[in-house]
């Protein structure tokens, strides 16, 4: 991180608002000519600060509708059985994002369903057969005020 001029911190905005951009589009936002733009944008990505470039899909359009936040504890705390537990949650396309967190839970998970009785048949089918759930409370989001993906760099 020590080796990011301004330069860099630009591009990593300019992509985090748009990574689609040419690099001659954001060769004219940095006021550098596209060869080394290139350059700096392979570096990035060689040292893994860009990981990769996805396409933001809106939930609700493709029939998503259902966000819950859905907190875990395991009723065990041995290497294996945490193991285990992250394969398996891996594993569940409807977890979108898990956490490993501090507090009165092991973990916090993001997951995305259809609708309420999707995510009934994901907690008695999927989740339910996860072994080691000591508990799960789930919260359901009925309204997003903010949601972001991009890092704030400065």
């Amino acid at each position: 991180m020590n080796n990011l001029d301004a330069t860099d911190w630009k591009l990593l905005e300019i992509l985090q608002e748009n990574g689609k951009l040419t690099t001659k589009e954001i060769a004219q936002k940095v006021n550098l000519s596209p060869t080394p733009v290139y350059e700096r944008i392979k570096r990035l990505e060689k040292n893994e600060i860009i990981k990769k470039y996805v396409a933001i899909i809106e939930a609700e359009k493709v029939g998503r509708t259902l966000t819950v936040f859905c907190n875990i504890t395991l009723k065990e705390h041995t290497k294996k059985i945490g193991n285990k537990f992250v394969k398996d949650i891996i594993s569940l396309k409807e977890v979108t994002e898990c956490y490993n967190i501090s507090g009165d839970y092991d973990f916090l998970l993001k997951i995305i369903v259809k609708d309420m009785k999707h995510y009934q048949t994901f907690v008695i089918n999927d989740l339910g057969a996860i072994q080691n759930i000591g508990s799960a409370h789930s919260t359901f989001v009925i309204g997003t005020i903010k949601h972001s993906y991009a890092i704030p760099l400065q």
